[in-house]
């Protein structure tokens, strides 16, 4: 079940945000392909995002789809993520956005492997990792 939401004002978010996090969270940027270091992450745990510690993928989702960011093919739950129409520099794509604090995560696309077919393209910046059998290093909602 997703959890309460989280409502910010963008002075609050740049507060709790690294320059480059604010800029792909909440200005929806993309950071450079192969630049974050969850890209290369082969550790087994859950993905959580990096603005308000909500769990979204779990490592044993995810592949290499080689296009320089983290991929994944399903989500933890569906109510974990929205999925919004994205026709921003002239393509048709499905962004999406944490549903607890509506930052921008990445983009999904058909062309995963199976069982879904999906590829949940996430930027690194937009993520925490929480190591299977450690607490969360971020301690949850961002204060």
């Amino acid at each position: 079940m997703a959890q309460k939401m989280i409502e910010k004002s963008e002075e609050e978010w740049k507060k709790v945000l690294t320059p480059e996090q604010y800029h792909v969270l909440r200005q929806k940027g993309t950071e450079r392909p192969f630049s974050g270091n969850l890209y290369y992450n082969k550790e087994k745990g859950v993905y959580t995002c990096a603005a308000c510690g909500q769990e979204l993928f779990s490592s044993d989702t995810k592949f290499e789809s080689g296009t320089g960011w983290p991929s994944f093919y399903d989500v933890i739950s569906s109510d974990r993520v929205r999925l919004k129409e994205d026709t921003s520099y002239f393509m048709n794509r499905i962004e999406v956005v944490c549903s607890r604090c509506g930052s921008h995560l990445g983009h999904v696309f058909e062309d995963g492997p199976v069982p879904t077919g999906k590829r949940y393209c996430i930027n690194t910046v937009s993520l925490n990792f929480k190591k299977e059998g450690e607490e969360d290093k971020q301690g949850g909602e961002r204060k």
